[in-house]
């Protein structure tokens, strides 16, 4: 038995998995959980793979001050639980750069390598980087794996991928990356099963969720993708704002006086949907309000998500079919509705009934629908995990 361990950080939470793989190259899920609130109310909970649960504690702030303490706290958990360490820890890190096409194993000299890309995701990269560089540090020989949510989105024609700027930048690394890869990957091995047609299709993948954005598959590859250089282009997010006029930031530079932190957070935490609504940046509660802000935040949001849609389906000259995944993508019908409602021109058409529902992978498509329309749960976890599998017994 061969016990993988997987972690995704982020600024104040770190998700974790455990899987144990066979002989026969398959995983088996045993636990998953998240430790919450790092640095302030930090809170562990854990389920098995029945969803049954395993632990929900408080834990004292003391004892998990940043992230590299909480990965401490989650590799305690898991030996204990399991009554063994893991053999191999699997990591979620957002920017692989260039030159990251593939999951690596980790040696000092490549964490350097990922920590200089830490400006082009200064939001993410550092704390996906912190448990990494914990368990270097305690546990040198143990097994490493890093696995870049954009390396999925390698290969994609230059046009794609280049912004107008002068060629000095863009030989500085300016230019489209794409997110989520992890995300889109599992999709389209998970569409060969459910869905081949789309699996061999032209076909869009939201992932919506409090980050979100659009990728272009065709053929089972990516082709474009609405993120770029950073997690803030593209779609309207739960406190991003997407899309934007470079000039909104010359401007709040300018007149409004706020410097490049200020400028940041800003544009990280307090836009998309939370700064529409003056309420929240969580969909559930915004779908469940009756307020005027509330609705034109959704709105805005279905609006954004259509529009990206028609350009991706122009990146592959056509459009047969539409895959929602993640958070809102899963599990929140009236976001999916108000979406479909606007790809009229497409021949969208949704089944209500289906739509309803919110668990598993669904048809939504109605029967006189012109393209597919289909839920499909994500599980990036795994992902990590097949893939941190395949390179320890490679």
């Amino acid at each position: 038995m061969t016990c993988i361990l997987v972690l995704n950080a982020g600024s104040s939470s770190i998700k974790f998995a455990a899987f144990r793989g066979g002989d026969n190259d398959t995983l088996e899920l045993l636990q998953q959980g998240q430790l919450a609130g790092i640095g302030s109310t930090p809170r562990l909970q854990a389920h098995d793979a029945a969803g049954h649960g395993l632990v929900d504690r408080t834990l004292d702030i003391q004892a998990v001050p940043d992230v590299a303490a909480a990965e401490v706290v989650v590799n305690d958990w898991i030996a204990t639980h399991l009554g063994a360490a893991p053999d191999a820890v699997g990591h979620r890190v957002v920017h692989g750069g260039v030159d990251f096409r593939r999951p690596v194993r980790i040696d000092a000299a490549i964490l350097d390598r990922l920590a200089a890309l830490s400006p082009l995701a200064p939001l993410h990269q550092p704390f996906n980087l912190a448990p990494i560089r914990s368990l270097l540090q305690r546990q040198p020989h143990l097994p490493q794996v890093a696995c870049f949510d954009t390396a999925f989105h390698h290969g994609h024609a230059p046009e794609m991928d280049l912004y107008a700027l002068p060629q000095s930048l863009i030989a500085a690394g300016v230019r489209r990356y794409g997110f989520h890869g992890l995300s889109y990957e599992y999709i389209a091995a998970r569409l060969t099963g459910v869905a081949p047609d789309l699996a061999r299709g032209r076909t869009v993948i939201a992932h919506l969720g409090n980050g979100a954005s659009l990728c272009a598959l065709q053929g089972g590859r990516s082709v474009d993708s609405t993120m770029g250089f950073s997690a803030l282009e593209g779609l309207v997010m739960g406190t991003r704002p997407g899309n934007l006029d470079p000039g909104v930031v010359l401007y709040l530079a300018q007149e409004q006086g706020l410097d490049a932190a200020q400028i940041s957070h800003l544009l990280y935490h307090d836009c998309g949907l939370k700064g529409l609504s003056g309420l929240s940046g969580d969909m559930r509660e915004l779908l469940a309000s009756d307020s005027a802000a509330a609705r034109l935040a959704l709105a805005v949001f279905a609006h954004r998500v259509a529009q990206c849609v028609a350009a991706m389906a122009a990146s592959m000259g056509g459009l047969d079919g539409i895959v929602f995944t993640a958070g809102i993508g899963e599990h929140a019908p009236g976001a999916r509705a108000a979406i479909v409602q606007r790809l009229g021109l497409f021949g969208a058409r949704l089944d209500a009934a289906a739509n309803a529902g919110t668990v598993g992978v669904l048809d939504i498509a109605a029967p006189d629908s012109r393209i597919a329309l289909r839920v499909v749960p994500t599980d990036e976890e795994l992902m990590i995990a097949q893939h941190t599998f395949k390179l320890l017994r490679s």
